[in-house]
């Protein structure tokens, strides 16, 4: 059985873990509001381009498409840009998304294909060359970025962009975590290349009426896609941030709750404790005291 001096030094430092657990709980509830916010704000710029690619794409097929576009013609090679966050502390937040990764790779091979990965984020990268170590062939570190923004989209978007020129992939699909509320991350898979507007977004209804495009739709395809690209990795970057700090203040909650029981009940043992100390040493004052 512990001490007392042993009970009271637990206790004081549960309290200390659910002081700093508390902080972190209303930072990340601080951060929140503003995360959340850009990302909502993102999205109806996101799902505009979306239509309008869809709309542009509808008129142009074959070999006059953009490469982004028309793809290499080809389905062996699989880039999977696996996004997850620099910082843990945050539940089950980054392992939804890897774990979503880690399905795709296995049906992909299963399927025979050749699976590359990408990571940005500092925790996916540690999730994932556990298994598939030989198969990132880049990691995008986000840590100096005091905010995410267009920056690190724009940094992303040329690092898939170069392998993509490269020749090292035909088919690039990117996972990150959707925000939907504090205590809902939806993980979800998203294709980069070749471009293609999200399931469910359809082209504007242009209500009969014919636009003739100068330049051409392919050059201004090929001038969009990548601004496209770009928007899409923004877009996923916002919506993890969002999600991470939705997860992490659910995570501090339950972990200051948590110590809150803890404290309880190291107390409840450090009394019973501290009785049967008093009551053990008056037995042998009184047992004493009756031998003289």
């Amino acid at each position: 059985m512990p001490s007392l001096k042993e009970f009271r030094n637990r206790i004081a430092s549960v309290k200390s873990t659910q002081k700093i657990t508390k902080a972190m709980q209303m930072v990340a509830a601080a951060k929140l509001k503003r995360a959340q916010a850009s990302a909502e704000a993102a999205r109806p710029y996101a799902e505009r381009m979306s239509r309008v690619i869809a709309n542009l794409a509808s008129a142009v097929s074959g070999e006059g498409a953009p490469p982004l576009l028309r793809g290499t013609g080809r389905d062996q090679v699989h880039l999977l840009v696996v996004m997850t966050s620099e910082r843990g502390l945050c539940g089950g937040f980054n392992t939804q998304i890897v774990r979503a990764a880690r399905e795709r790779i296995g049906e992909l091979e299963r399927a025979g294909k050749t699976v590359k990965i990408l990571v940005v984020g500092k925790k996916g990268r540690d999730q994932l060359r556990r298994l598939y170590g030989s198969k990132i062939v880049k990691y995008v570190d986000l840590s100096g970025y005091r905010n995410i923004g267009s920056d690190a989209a724009l940094q992303v978007g040329d690092e898939v962009r170069a392998l993509y020129e490269a020749g090292e992939f035909d088919v690039a699909n990117l996972f990150f975590s959707r925000f939907k509320s504090v205590i809902s991350q939806i993980p979800t898979a998203l294709q980069l290349i070749p471009a293609r507007a999200p399931e469910g977004v359809s082209p504007p209804d242009l209500k009969g009426a014919v636009y003739e495009y100068e330049p051409n739709e392919e050059e201004i395809l090929e001038a969009l896609l990548p601004r496209y690209l770009n928007g899409q990795l923004l877009q996923a970057l916002l919506e993890n941030q969002a999600g991470f700090y939705g997860a992490q203040m659910s995570a501090m909650d339950s972990a200051t709750r948590n110590a809150g029981d803890m404290i309880r009940k190291l107390s409840l043992r450090y009394n019973r404790q501290r009785q049967a100390n008093i009551t053990k040493e008056l037995i042998e004052i009184i047992s004493g005291a009756e031998a003289l």
